[in-house]
């Protein structure tokens, strides 16, 4: 109670499901290319805001080319397409991703080779050298931002003349060994989604050093006629390609390149936050005996906009959900990826693949991890309010 007899309300709980707000700069474009209606790619000369945005992402990543697509499913997508691999290839996928990646996979007719993921939400090793034979690719999602091995895939991968697409959706920012996530492998796809680090609503986008996959990539994304012109230095390559390859209509339009473009310069300062209100709430879930925060690999620096972590020390269930129950009672949203209805991060829940593997490590593991929002613009008492809220349900159920 105040010193003035009022009581006091105790704190609202914070508002993690909004995404990022779209800078000042992006309305005024937007509102340019309203006025003009060029809101296609191609139609400009040059210099359009598509155009414009693939040439600074590549700078951004240091990759020779960037195309941007309609979603990061769409470049999944076109990514193993434009790789030529022969219908019912076999591409390795982690069990542990979302529902997209299996799908792009199926689309690309090709079939998903489930690999198990541990209880630190990467890929288990012994099982992908396991698999690695006989398969025409690797996509390797590092789901939720958490990067497996990368050093050990790609180690594997090159031995065995595979080539890796890299599942990049939720990393942009992070780096391995001093490299940036999505240039390690032959391909790296990124998502512009409303829950992503740069907020266009949907969008993707690929980045290559292949100027062959690049060529492909973009003549397959909906280059007719001889709109691949205005891709700079993929004349050769492009012209080789147009007319023999099917058009799957994949392009990104000019306002959604207008919301994005802004938002690049952000990003470093977006990874730090992230980063830091990351690593203040796990510190705060490790000192309860009840749950666990993975750490991360020793070359891996993240740049995460949510934290996972799992339920520690045996829990039933029917625990499970009361503990779920219990957060939302106090305001915070706790996802249990294998306790969710219908979840799209749960593998068993791709029924379009048919019957699911028997893969009783991933199963476990996503029967007891969870996931919770923290956008970078949390303040420092979001945060306490969010980790004590999640400490105090576990307690509620656990003692």
């Amino acid at each position: 109670m105040a010193p003035d007899g009022q009581t006091i309300a105790p704190p609202a709980a914070p508002n993690v499901h909004d995404a990022e707000s779209i800078p000042d700069a992006a309305r005024a474009e937007i509102d340019r290319l309203l006025t003009s209606g060029d809101l296609f790619r191609y139609t400009a000369p040059a210099d359009a805001p598509v155009a414009l945005l693939e040439a600074e992402f590549a700078a951004l990543m240091g990759s020779r080319y960037a195309l941007a697509v309609s979603s990061c499913s769409a470049a999944l997508f076109l990514s193993l397409k434009a790789l030529d691999l022969p219908r019912g290839a076999k591409v390795l996928i982690p069990a542990f991703t979302f529902a997209a990646v299996p799908s792009s996979v199926v689309h690309a007719g090709c079939v998903p080779v489930l690999v198990e993921v541990g209880d630190n939400y990467r890929v288990d090793m012994a099982d992908f050298a396991a698999k690695l034979p006989g398969a025409d690719a690797v996509m390797i999602s590092h789901m939720r931002g958490h990067t497996s091995d990368m050093d050990a895939i790609m180690a594997l991968c090159d031995a065995a003349g595979v080539p890796v697409i890299e599942d990049a959706a939720h990393s942009l920012g992070t780096v391995w060994g001093g490299r940036k996530i999505g240039t390690i492998g032959k391909v790296g796809c990124f998502s512009f989604q409303s829950y992503k680090l740069v907020n266009a609503g949907e969008g993707g986008i690929l980045i290559t050093d292949d100027p062959e996959v690049a060529a492909r990539a973009i003549i397959m994304s909906g280059a007719y006629e001889e709109n691949w012109k205005k891709h700079p230095g993929l004349g050769n390559s492009c012209a080789h390609w147009q007319n023999r390859l099917p058009l799957y209509n994949l392009r990104m339009q000019n306002l959604s390149a207008a919301v994005i473009r802004p938002q690049l310069p952000l990003v470093a300062e977006r990874v730090v936050k992230g980063r830091a209100n990351h690593d203040a709430v796990a510190a705060v879930l490790n000192a309860s005996p009840w749950l666990a925060v993975p750490e991360a690999l020793g070359p891996e620096d993240r740049a995460p906009d949510s934290i996972q972590f799992n339920l520690a020390g045996g829990w039933s269930d029917d625990e499970a959900r009361a503990f779920q129950s219990a957060a939302k009672a106090r305001g915070v949203s706790v996802q249990v990826f294998g306790l969710s209805q219908g979840n799209a991060r749960a593998f068993w829940n791709w029924q379009f693949l048919g019957d699911p593997p028997d893969l009783p490590q991933t199963r476990a593991m996503l029967m007891r991890a969870c996931d919770v929002r923290l956008p970078t613009r949390l303040s420092a008492a979001e945060l306490d309010f969010i980790a004590s809220a999640v400490v105090a349900a576990a307690v509620e159920v656990k003692g």
